[in-house]
């Protein structure tokens, strides 16, 4: 029973459970998906069904994550199989439990209302922005925004973080980033803000088939 309920697992080398960042990564990459996709449904169709099955999946997922053990979770064992050929990249079980907490805040209370009430409002829309932005740092860049704030809650401060962002460290040479570099972002950005602008009207033309010929004659 003890094994069956836990949290983090226990490694080699490590003083405190911890979980593999990269599976949960890819678990984060594909409920961003789901949710993203069924959010589409709702923008261009007005179907609701797909987004009810992806927060009951949601909702369910985190709740045996949190309250059980993430050995169990679904999504999780689908990351697993997807990169069990890469290294894995351990961090701190504490700060995830924190962070997945909040992802059950957030699923219930999407869950209560798309699918007890029945209704959608701004709180729907706001909370499954937040949704996506947790799920998008996560899968693409690692970056766990619920274990920020984790040192806010708890005395003990995180460890093991991915990247080890939670070591006070110098940046390596590859990591900082130059004045020129500064320059060029700066000027892309200026250059997305005049592109529409410039090229309003090639933007705006209607592409046609290339295997068809524009000038083709039409029968009488």
């Amino acid at each position: 029973m003890n094994n069956f309920i836990q949290f983090g697992e226990k490694v080699a080398g490590y003083d405190i459970p911890v979980l593999n960042e990269r599976e949960i990564r890819a678990s984060a990459g594909i409920l961003f998906l789901a949710t993203y996709t069924s959010l589409m449904f709702i923008l261009f169709d007005g179907n609701f069904v797909p987004i009810k099955y992806v927060i009951t999946i949601f909702l369910a997922d985190l709740l045996i994550r949190v309250f059980i053990n993430p050995r169990f979770s679904p999504v999780l064992i689908i990351g697993r199989l997807i990169v069990r050929n890469q290294r894995p990249e351990y961090v701190g079980a504490g700060q995830k439990r924190f962070a997945w907490s909040i992802g059950v805040v957030l699923s219930a209370t999407m869950f209560y209302f798309f699918l007890i009430e029945n209704a959608y409002s701004p709180i729907t829309g706001s909370v499954c922005l937040i949704c996506l932005l947790f799920l998008f740092f996560e899968a693409s860049f690692g970056i766990c925004l619920g274990c920020l704030v984790y040192p806010l809650f708890f005395k003990n401060r995180a460890q093991h973080c991915p990247g080890e962002v939670c070591e006070t460290k110098d940046r390596q040479a590859i990591q900082k980033v130059s004045a020129a570099q500064l320059v060029i972002l700066g000027l892309f950005i200026a250059f997305l803000f005049l592109a529409p602008r410039l090229f309003n009207e090639q933007f705006s033309k209607r592409p046609h088939d290339f295997f068809r010929s524009s000038t083709t004659v039409k029968p009488k």
